[in-house]
């Protein structure tokens, strides 16, 4: 088996340094501010790649900090009744709700496209 190349987040490859004064600046230090919901693009999708042949419901596009993230997949998790997951920038929830989450997610005024051909 391969190994995998584990990077911090940000890192630009800068192990040591010879200055003495010298800071790292990680990139994405900066907080990133959750745009209204009326400017965001989400995409949401049927997804079963993976997954042992299981069907999740993917809503990708998300701008904004990973608080709002999880408060938002809180939100639709407990509207849809299912389990799910809040990470990397995309909502899992478990089953096809493809068309519940966008029904949902307009409702709140959320800029909502299908994705996938379902």
């Amino acid at each position: 088996m391969a190994r995998k190349n584990k990077k911090t987040k940000g890192a630009s490859g800068i192990v040591y340094s010879t200055q003495s004064d010298f800071e790292y600046a990680y990139e994405g230090d900066e907080m990133e501010e959750t745009l209204p919901p009326n400017q965001q693009n989400l995409k949401v999708m049927l997804d079963k790649k993976m997954r042992g042949g299981k069907q999740v419901t993917l809503v990708e596009g998300f701008v904004g900090t990973d608080e709002d993230l999880k408060a938002l997949g809180k939100t639709l998790k407990a509207k849809c009744g299912v389990g799910g997951t809040a990470k990397e920038g995309e909502i899992i929830i478990q089953g096809n709700f493809v068309n519940r989450l966008v029904e949902l997610l307009q409702a709140d005024g959320y800029g909502v496209k299908k994705s996938g051909g379902n």
